[in-house]
């Protein structure tokens, strides 16, 4: 597999054995809907950090950005766990095994497992944030006018995203369906109560006053 290092939108990827690796083991692993926004999840978090003035490691962004929907894959379904922790651990795996520094591997780890928390990654570490940031643009159109119109075409260009919004909530429908348990208290609980019938939502307040506590 090739992959173009020159700039998109004033953005490059990183040139280096780690992306490189990072790169070829997502695109084998997901489909195209999964490795081409994960992609712009890198671009766009990377555009929106500059808007923030911030200064960041891009191969942990990129590494983040790459991870970040791995544990949607078939493969994670019977985990019991948050999407969001498979693909984290993921990432943890693949960055130990290339010998990186464990404050790194840390990085990296809370950006994924935070991505779906709003509200906490903006007030962490630059690659934190930014894989938030970047996954809130391209999902959510959270901060739109962050980044110019050419740097939108030029990114959406190199990774297209036909009939997107659909097709992603169906990704996040599938890998979270066979653990519904995993949606409460997170966003992914509005996606099952839309696409699952029969999909209870957990209630925090009636989870409290239910527990054991004898009061």
């Amino acid at each position: 597999m090739t992959t173009d290092y020159s700039p998109t939108a004033g953005v490059r990827v990183p040139d280096t054995e780690l992306a490189a690796e990072a790169t070829a083991l997502v695109r084998d692993v997901t489909d195209d809907l999964v490795y081409h926004h994960s992609r712009r999840v890198y671009f766009f978090g990377a555009l929106r950090g500059r808007v923030r003035d911030l200064s960041w490691d891009p191969e942990l962004l990129y590494v983040g950005a790459m991870f970040h929907d791995l544990g949607l894959g078939e493969r994670f379904r019977t985990s019991g766990r948050r999407f969001e922790v498979d693909g984290a651990d993921e990432a943890r795996r693949f960055l130990r095994s290339h010998g990186v520094p464990e404050d790194s591997v840390r990085r990296v780890w809370t950006a994924i497992a935070l991505h779906t928390t709003p509200g906490i990654p903006a007030f962490m570490e630059p690659e934190v944030a930014l894989v938030t940031a970047g996954v809130e643009y391209d999902v959510l159109g959270l901060g739109y006018e962050d980044v110019p119109e050419t740097d939108r075409a030029a990114i959406v260009a190199l990774h297209p995203r036909p009939d997107f919004k659909r097709r992603i909530l169906a990704a996040f429908t599938d890998g979270i369906r066979p653990k519904p348990e995993t949606a409460f208290g997170n966003v992914k609980a509005d996606v099952l109560q839309h696409y699952v019938p029969g999909f209870e939502r957990g209630d925090f307040v009636r989870t409290i006053l239910d527990s054991p506590w004898p009061e």
